[in-house]
């Protein structure tokens, strides 16, 4: 199916002379042409750059490729539909009985398959350590992400999913192989019998939100080894899935659970789906609401040890959230950047204007920073570097998460009224933008994660100042700014766990754009981040050596 709606696509000049009378003056004019079709790479030498420099250099073939598919017309029209027409909960056929399925459009389906057949899911975790596979995954997700955040949440649950099964090599075979498959196989089917699996996660409960050990959820031991889940879950993103993990209340304990929404022998698993949830955006992907009537469940690692059995799961999903954040900063960029790079005003046009390029830039910094420190994530856990990880990435996912959507709103305003209209595709990517400081623990959550990490594991703070001690030297302001940080890693207070968690993140983005960015990035990047008064400002305040036209450029879709 080709699809390419009338934005996407040229509209022939009218010949001399053809116009009906008062057409003139619905002549399009001063108005920029479709973005679709831009080179996604070209502009995005942050994400190129980092990629070699993480050791998947070898991927960027490959990943034209996918670029080239993210900025198509077809690409960017399915990613409307899907969004445009949410699923539909079908709890019972039409001979009422409970069937408990998601109905999705077609471009929903479309977008999947293109995912799953990138290997965007589970295909890296076959690769050797050090491979680039995680690296070239995590462009990939990126890139995909800035197309289309719904569909990515079942990718990334799927991703996340296989490094907590091997806790369990029983479970591990039966799934696994299905989980990396770059089939895409819709529909609920007993697992061993399907082409492609996807698995999600099932946690939350309207007592606890984040604090899962509040949950009520309880499982009960059967004599054949698995066990009896009875209770509610709050939020179940991608509900068609065909495994989750989910935690419940076992005699020993808090404990992971492993549930087929199909069990061996081809029934349905005793898993009900209430409703979906109405948000506020991500809505092309359900999210339900579960009710568990004595569902069957394998155990995950040991009784009482649930929150351990799943962390790995977390992390994990806590990388995508960053690449996420990132993408949706990269996608609002590259509109508006396009934007002023066609559409004149007052007799300039934009992208000349000093003010519209100070603010531009300032967005391509943000965005810089963020796919840098992003890909740095990804390169640490393609190398197993676990002491890292452990700080950077809960203080990552609090900053870049944190700024996704103040960064998007700048750009929306960069395209005026525009850019408030549905049919730019700016609102989309507004409503999307809170969401990865949300999921796997919101602000609060994460920065109180970062607080245990400091106060509970040494090494990953000597890891990660070790990460930021590289570019000491290089500049003054940053090193005021690590000489702040360390002063406030030794304070521990819970009050100022937002403060730290920042500080951390911008230290690392500080170091990585002074070492490996152009100077007009890094500097320009320092002297707006690290000064006195901080960062939170708005957008278009840079320092008046910053070269903002040559930022500009460097990040224009062409």
């Amino acid at each position: 199916m080709q699809l390419a709606r009338a934005a996407d696509r040229p509209v022939p000049s009218p010949r001399a002379g053809s116009e009906a009378p008062g057409s003139a003056t619905h002549r399009v004019e001063n108005q920029p042409p479709s973005l679709a079709g831009f080179d996604a790479l070209a502009c995005d030498p942050a994400l190129t750059d980092a990629l070699r420099r993480e050791g998947a250099g070898e991927a960027l073939a490959s990943l034209a490729a996918v670029a080239t598919l993210v900025a198509s017309p077809e690409a960017r029209e399915h990613a409307r539909l899907a969004d445009a027409h949410p699923p539909v909960l079908r709890s019972h056929d039409r001979y009422g009985h409970r069937i408990d399925e998601v109905e999705y459009h077609p471009s929903w389906h479309w977008l999947m398959g293109r995912s799953v057949g990138c290997g965007l899911h589970g295909t890296p975790w076959v690769a050797e350590p050090g491979s680039g596979a995680h690296v070239a995954r995590a462009a990939g997700f990126y890139l995909m992400s800035q197309l289309e955040a719904g569909h990515c949440c079942p990718i990334s649950m799927t991703y996340a999913a296989v490094p907590a099964l091997r806790q369990n090599a029983d479970l591990a075979a039966a799934y696994e192989p299905g989980l990396r498959s770059q089939t895409y196989a819709f529909g609920l089917a007993e697992p061993s019998t399907k082409a492609g699996l996807l698995a999600g996660m099932s946690m939350t409960e309207k007592q606890g939100g984040s604090d899962v050990r509040a949950g009520s959820t309880r499982a009960a031991p059967v004599a054949d080894g698995t066990y009896r889940l009875v209770g509610h879950k709050w939020f179940t993103s991608a509900p068609m899935n065909d495994l989750f993990l989910t935690l419940a209340q076992a005699p020993g304990g808090l404990t992971c659970f492993v549930l087929p929404r199909v069990l061996p022998d081809g029934t349905r698993n005793a898993i009900r789906l209430e409703r979906l949830k109405d948000k506020l955006g991500n809505r092309s992907n359900a999210s339900a609401e579960l009710e568990y009537t004595g569902a069957t469940g394998w155990r995950l690692g040991e009784e009482g040890r649930g929150v351990a059995a799943i962390i790995e799961m977390v992390s994990m999903t806590r990388l995508d959230c960053v690449l996420g954040s990132a993408a949706i900063v990269r996608a609002a960029l590259s509109e508006a950047a396009h934007h002023a790079a066609h559409r004149s005003a007052f007799g300039s046009v934009l992208a000349g204007t000093a003010l519209m390029q100070n603010v531009i830039a300032d967005l391509a910094l943000e965005s810089e920073a963020a796919t840098a420190l992003a890909m740095r994530l990804a390169g640490a856990v393609d190398r197993g570097e676990r002491d890292f990880l452990r700080l950077a990435l809960p203080a990552s996912k609090y900053l870049v998460c944190k700024r996704a959507p103040t960064a998007v709103a700048e750009a929306l305003e960069c395209l005026g009224g525009n850019g408030y209209v549905e049919e730019s595709g700016m609102p989309r990517l507004y409503r999307e933008a809170p969401l990865n400081s949300i999921w796997e623990g919101s602000g609060n959550v994460t920065a109180l994660d970062v607080l245990r990490a400091v106060t509970r594991e040494p090494d990953s703070v000597e890891a990660v100042l070790a990460e930021v001690d590289l570019a000491g030297g290089s500049d003054t302001w940053f090193d005021r700014g690590v000489r702040e940080l360390r002063t406030e890693l030794r304070s521990r207070e819970e009050r100022r766990a937002r403060r730290l968690a920042e500080m951390l993140a911008l230290c690392l983005q500080g170091s990585l754009l002074l070492r490996h960015a152009p100077e007009e990035v890094s500097r320009a990047f320092v002297a707006s981040r690290f000064l006195p008064d901080g960062p939170w400002r708005t957008a278009g305040t840079l320092p008046a050596e910053a070269h903002t036209e040559a930022l500009l450029q460097r990040v224009t879709p062409h």
